[in-house]
């Protein structure tokens, strides 16, 4: 792992049930949503905007040549889910998709770009599209890129 801090796992039961199951098993276990096994997942390392601590978050894995997308839909509720404040004041975290943690850089994905992605997200994760009706704010498309 390349970043360094204390563990602060989250306050919901099945996200810190999840993190320690997948990153237990090197990624081989709990990589999917619960009950869905066509939905895999990635588990993102961020420091916290408020704390400092790291946090740790499941989140869908939609990737190509490399570069990962998270979404910031929080179920589409009217505001951003915790983890984006992080990203957006600590843009480096590290991700986990498999054995071992990298350390990427996170950037807002705009104009047509995040167009394309939130395209390749919902592709991925079809209720993306369900969240984004349910809001008035445009949900957030997060890039990652290796550091």
């Amino acid at each position: 792992m390349t970043l360094e801090g204390e563990y602060q796992p989250s306050a919901a039961q099945w996200v810190r049930d999840q993190v320690e199951a997948y990153e237990a098993s090197g990624g081989t276990e709990a990589n999917t949503l619960p009950d869905h096994p066509e939905w895999p997942i990635v588990v993102i390392t961020s420091v916290g905007h408020k704390s400092g601590k790291l946090r740790k978050n499941p989140v869908m894995r939609v990737e190509k040549d490399g570069v990962y997308a998270a979404v910031a839909s929080k179920g589409g509720d009217p505001e951003h889910p915790e983890w984006y404040h992080n990203f957006v004041k600590h843009p480096r975290v590290d991700l986990q998709d498999g054995a071992e943690p990298h350390e990427y850089v996170a950037r807002i994905a705009e104009g047509e770009e995040r167009a394309e992605w939130w395209e390749r997200c919902v592709a991925q994760y079809a209720p993306y599209a369900e969240y984004q009706e349910k809001t008035d704010r445009e949900i957030p498309v997060f890039l990652l890129e290796r550091a």
